[in-house]
């Protein structure tokens, strides 16, 4: 039986130190911040039931807890640096604790950020995430930064891990080849740290926001925070390789409002658009413009012919249903 004490020192605690002055093992970790930069933090909970299937594959999650925080830091422009972690089990199995290690690790390596600490607890299982970056300040790629007449862009593809979900509570038929496609982006998503620190650190966007609920929601925290409107190209939202084999009702609906895509929706001024083509290239991230802000408060759609249309579609909330 392992203890709470052993199952860190087994699993979490790391043979070389990184960024950390004093890392796991007292009750604060000290963090050295690099001069003339702010810290960006931020937290997101995983809850077994709500965020992930029950029994889902560990090192998978390992990984996804860590993305989806990674995510927030990309949108914001800021470099990883280090995390803490809360967990709850309902028990310490081994074979479970090995896997998630495994997946959260090698994610954390991929990007230089360094386990500092956090708790462990017996209960049902969940996952508590807070990740600390770094940004230059007057860099940080605010939700209140758009402006009117800036373009409206989105990083990769959208609405692959909708489908996927679709396809697991049987709300539509998929081939297994299929499903495990669009799983991918359900399990394991990508977050797009070099992306958001370049956007930030060449000036090349205005404000940005990680698409976890869905376009349509994330993108109108922006609209709110920014006091402005935006009209997008139905037609122009690029679809995940396996949704875009879908009809096309079914395609504007999962790329619009699908969510846990943990793409980037960022806006920049029309003179960027070269640049920001290039450097989408230069971190291997394609991206595409999809529409524009506007003067006028609201959401507005058209398709590729520039014709209104009239789309309602919602984004996924915690407390609805």
């Amino acid at each position: 039986m392992l203890s709470e004490f052993d199952l860190i020192k087994q699993y979490f605690v790391r043979p070389l130190p990184g960024r950390a002055a004093l890392g796991i093992g007292d009750d604060c970790a000290l963090l050295v911040p690099s001069p003339g930069m702010q810290t960006a933090i931020s937290s997101d909970m995983l809850v077994e039931g709500r965020h992930f299937f029950a029994g889902e594959d560990p090192q998978r999650l390992g990984h996804k807890s860590l993305a989806v925080n990674l995510s927030d830091l990309a949108a914001m422009g800021a470099r990883p640096v280090a995390f803490t972690l809360a967990l709850a089990l309902p028990a310490a199995e081994r074979a479970w604790l090995e896997g998630f290690s495994r997946g959260l690790f090698a994610l954390a390596d991929a990007h230089g950020c360094e386990l500092i600490g956090g708790d462990t607890t017996k209960g049902p299982l969940n996952i508590c995430i807070t990740v600390f970056g770094e940004v230059a300040p007057g860099r940080a790629l605010r939700r209140s930064a758009a402006r009117p007449g800036d373009d409206v862009w989105v990083s990769g593809t959208l609405g692959d891990a909708r489908l996927a979900l679709a396809g697991h509570l049987g709300e539509l038929a998929l081939p297994a080849e299929a499903l495990a496609a669009a799983g991918t982006r359900m399990h394991t998503p990508t977050p797009r740290v070099p992306l958001g620190v370049m956007l930030a650190e060449r000036s090349l966007a205005h404000a940005a926001i990680d698409i976890s609920d869905g376009l349509v929601g994330d993108l109108g925290h922006i609209l709110e925070k920014s006091r402005v409107g935006a009209t997008l190209n139905a037609d122009a939202l690029p679809a995940g390789p396996v949704l875009a084999t879908q009809p096309q009702a079914l395609r504007r609906a999962f790329t619009a409002a699908g969510g846990d895509d943990y793409e980037i929706c960022f806006t920049a001024p029309a003179s960027r658009r070269e640049a920001i083509l290039a450097t989408g290239a230069e971190c291997g991230t394609p991206v595409t413009r999809i529409g524009r802000i506007d003067d006028a408060a609201g959401l507005r759609w058209t398709d590729a012919a520039g014709a209104p249309l009239a789309v309602e579609l919602s984004s996924f909330d915690h407390f609805s249903g």
